[in-house]
């Protein structure tokens, strides 16, 4: 009888970390959630200058540098002018890598390395 009560006992932990351990593995395989990356724009440069993500995810470029400044790619995105103290997003959707550049100052260039949507 106290073989059983002590099985009793271990069973319901075991229980807990099996339901626990499903929930994970589930959620892994659903894939993470998008997330937000930071560009700083200052001293006339994007930093990071290389950025990697996946696909979902939402680049912000922050202009910290006291002019005016874009972050542009031909054709998949272009921010406009972001004055500085003020600050522009976009999101990826699509596998792949995209230059971008300051169209205001030609020398700032930027990358950024779009992943799969499952990390």
């Amino acid at each position: 009888m106290q073989s059983t009560r002590g099985a009793r006992r271990f069973r319901f932990p075991l229980l807990a970390l099996v339901i626990v351990l499903a929930g994970t593995i589930a959620g892994a395989a659903c894939g993470a959630r998008p997330t937000t990356h930071t560009v700083t724009i200052e001293a006339t440069r994007f930093d990071p200058a290389v950025l990697t993500i996946s696909a979902g995810d939402t680049v912000l470029w922050i202009n910290k540098d006291m002019f005016p400044h874009t972050a542009t790619a031909q054709g998949p995105f272009d921010s406009g002018v972001i004055q500085p103290g003020n600050s522009w997003q976009h999101t990826f959707t699509e596998p792949g890598a995209i230059d971008y550049i300051c169209t205001l100052h030609t020398t700032m260039k930027g990358r950024v390395n779009i992943g799969n949507a499952e990390r």
